[in-house]
């Protein structure tokens, strides 16, 4: 199979593991969003309809299954897995190389008083 302008720019971006990070995690929504969408379709039913078993809204429907959206809840994602005879797992995978873990805030240093020894 011939590699596309597409295929070879991307493979040249992935060599920036900024840019894989961010592909990666885009991925990561990306699949939540197929899966829903592809579970509704399976049940027959519409945006409308599904918002409507989960009493929601048609947008927020539409929200959970773009792959630009990251507001996915746990209890949400229950509901829908529920009305559609699914069921959710969350998996965590170890990173291969630890030393990519990055801790976003900085541990706070905590300080003790000193008692004085000293007596009068």
């Amino acid at each position: 199979m011939n590699n596309t302008n597409f295929d070879q720019y991307l493979a040249e971006q992935l060599h920036d593991p900024a840019f894989a990070a961010r592909f990666e995690h885009a991925g990561e929504a990306w699949d939540v969003a197929l899966q829903i969408a592809a579970l509704r379709q399976q049940a027959g039913l519409t945006q409308k309809e599904l918002a409507k078993l989960l009493k929601t809204s048609q947008q927020q429907i539409s929200r959970l299954e773009s792959a630009s959206y990251e507001g996915h809840s746990l209890s949400m994602l229950r509901r829908v897995a529920e009305v559609l005879h699914a069921r959710v797992r969350v998996i965590f995978e170890p990173v291969e190389n630890p030393s990519e873990m990055r801790v976003a805030e900085t541990s706070p240093t905590y300080g003790t008083k000193r008692r004085s020894t000293r007596r009068l």
